[in-house]
């Protein structure tokens, strides 16, 4: 088991935070060798405990449902360990990519691959044939877990990468037999998302049967029992800091650590065995990864899992129909929320708190938030590249708007300007962190990797300020910058204080060539529907006038019906970028 530096500097400025926060500053060492330890002791733990309490149950928008109970994933995640090791062949350290959404099958497939010591490659299954040959083969994946929707893009990916196996699972996996026949005929005849296989494939169940009947000859735990901190986990593909798509060398050691550190943050409100959360962003991205998937495992707590937020009134039957303690999610999909009628009327009345990451919480959706549920939501902040948690928000006491809040124990964290000099508080710099989350490196990226990675501090390419307490908050990213006739403007600021008017459901800002000031601010705005009268552009530009000064207020604004989005919500601004470049005529930065 390695030991890595997990101590806070005394001269952190943020130590006397912790202490009013009732936050241990001292981080503690990870109990387990390896992820496949910990979540074999979870399960383990929690099926004595509670042997009829449910680990993980899926909703579909219908309210139809499935559960697995804590014994049976680590008896399923057993089976498909024994699947890759002694049925496929597979070796320690070998690559499985996984395509599914927010299911049943999630945990136990992921839960298997560490379980075979082999590495997770978590993948969008929205992605193009394009986009999957590219991740897929560079990181050499051997195996593919795939959901069968999008079972119409694997001709052509096999036939351009070295993929060898590929096991096919549905949105139903695990439910009971009238309930998934229901959705199965729906999905076949009504809705025609079924298209046929035509590659050589095994389905899930297959799989778990084969790999089952392999254990009593070799356990699980063999597979296991070799692996250490220092090991690969999971190759985690980000755009990174360096904008090319890219896979983030996550150890164990990295996972564990941050696990720890993310329950060091929010324990006030946490206990064992007796949390329910609530998991509509995806799982094959760090943020619900980390947090809910192995973080909420650890502390016992009933994972609610919603196969896709979109349309957001896909969350309605999980909402009213199980007892949420806890939520995480990003600026878009709380807006949403808090623009159902069902959710106003009837908000989750077992809430006690919501995370908010992945992109900047604006300060009218925080406050209407907790408004509505009379709960607190922290904003936190993270990357791929750092497993993901970085800073979170203290629970108790008075909420820091517009914050990121503090690192969290065993994090260091320095703000520098553009000659690597750490910056006085109140003054904006990069933000570098140093830590036990942070990850090895890019995966065979040596160039890309020394960019970011200077003797352990990673630097993120994200602007912040600090406070003498030690509390961030967030600029904006250094390259979303605009450069107004010299003047810095952060579209994070701008788009905050459009955000405040009600008839704004959403808001982007970018910066577009101009010839008089080098660049101008241009704000893309979604109207609210609900509200009574429309939205103008002249209304946009007045409202800002009045909260900023000139240079700030955008020079364009364009009213649009929807904005382009990530898969976990976040607005794409680049796409917004590379749509006005095209429509002026300048070339694409």
């Amino acid at each position: 088991m390695t030991t890595v530096d997990i101590s806070t500097p005394s001269d952190a400025p943020w130590r006397a935070a912790y202490g009013k926060a009732g936050i241990v500053p001292e981080l503690t060492q990870p109990t387990h060798a390896s992820l496949a330890a910990l979540v074999h002791d979870a399960c383990s733990r929690y099926a004595q405990s509670a042997p009829k309490q449910a680990a993980f149950t899926c909703v579909v928008p219908n309210g139809m449902n499935g559960s697995l109970r804590f014994a049976q994933v680590d008896a399923l995640s057993d089976a498909f360990a024994g699947y890759l090791r002694g049925v496929l062949g597979l070796k320690a350290g070998d690559r499985v990519a996984v395509q599914l959404p927010n299911c049943l099958a999630y945990p136990v497939v992921a839960f298997g691959v560490f379980k075979a010591g082999c590495v997770l490659v978590n993948t969008n299954p929205l992605y193009t044939e394009k986009e999957m040959v590219h991740q897929l083969k560079d990181a050499g994946a051997q195996a593919l877990v795939i959901i069968d929707m999008f079972a119409d893009k694997l001709p052509a990916v096999l036939a351009q990468t070295g993929l060898k196996h590929v096991v096919l699972a549905d949105v139903t996996a695990f439910f009971p037999a009238v309930p998934r026949a229901v959705v199965r005929a729906v999905q076949k005849v009504w809705n025609r998302v079924l298209p046929p296989v035509t590659v050589p494939h095994e389905r899930l169940a297959s799989a778990l049967q084969r790999g089952a009947a392999t254990l009593a000859q070799t356990p699980a735990r063999r597979y296991w029992e070799g692996v250490g901190q220092n090991d690969l986990a999971a190759l985690q593909y980000t755009g990174g800091t360096t904008g090319v798509s890219k896979g983030a060398m996550l150890t164990h050691s990295n996972l564990l650590h941050n696990i720890n550190q993310m329950l060091a943050m929010g324990a006030s409100h946490m206990r064992e065995g007796q949390e329910c959360v609530l998991t509509a962003l995806p799982l094959y991205h760090i943020f619900a990864f980390t947090a809910n998937l192995l973080g909420f495992l650890v502390i016992g707590a009933r994972n609610v899992l919603v196969p896709s937020p979109r349309p957001v009134q896909n969350l309605q039957r999980a909402v009213e129909n199980y007892p949420i303690t806890w939520m995480t999610g990003v600026n878009t999909l709380y807006n949403g929320l808090l623009n159902e009628e069902w959710f106003l009327a009837y908000p989750p009345k077992h809430l006690k708190a919501s995370i908010a990451g992945g992109t900047s919480l604006h300060h009218a959706v925080a406050e209407r938030w907790r408004q509505v549920t009379r709960t607190p939501i922290a904003e936190g902040y993270g990357l791929t590249e750092t497993s993901p948690v970085v800073s979170f928000n203290p629970l108790t006491g008075t909420p820091r708007q517009g914050s990121i809040g503090i690192p969290t124990p065993g994090t260091q964290v320095r703000l520098v300007n553009d000659a690597g000099e750490v910056v006085a508080p109140g003054e904006p710099g990069e933000i570098q962190v140093k830590g036990p989350q942070v990850m090895q490196g890019y995966w065979n990226q040596p160039e890309q990797t020394a960019q970011v990675l200077h003797q352990g501090w990673l630097s993120t390419g994200d602007v912040a300020v600090m406070d003498r307490e030690g509390f961030l908050r967030i600029v904006d990213r250094k390259k979303d910058m605009v450069l107004v006739s010299g003047f810095n403007v952060y579209p994070n600021e701008v788009e905050d204080a459009i955000a405040q008017m009600p008839a704004v459901l959403e808001v982007a800002v970018i910066g577009i060539p101009d010839a008089a000031t080098g660049e101008a601010v241009r704000a893309y705005v979604v109207p609210n529907p609900d509200h009574a009268e429309p939205l103008g552009a002249d209304e946009v530009i007045a409202h800002c006038k009045q909260q900023m000064t000139g240079y700030k207020v955008p020079k364009q604004v364009v009213i649009r019906d929807e904005l382009p989005k990530s898969p976990i919500g976040k607005v794409l601004r680049k796409e917004l970028r590379a749509e006005a470049l095209a429509e002026l005529g300048a070339p694409r930065q």
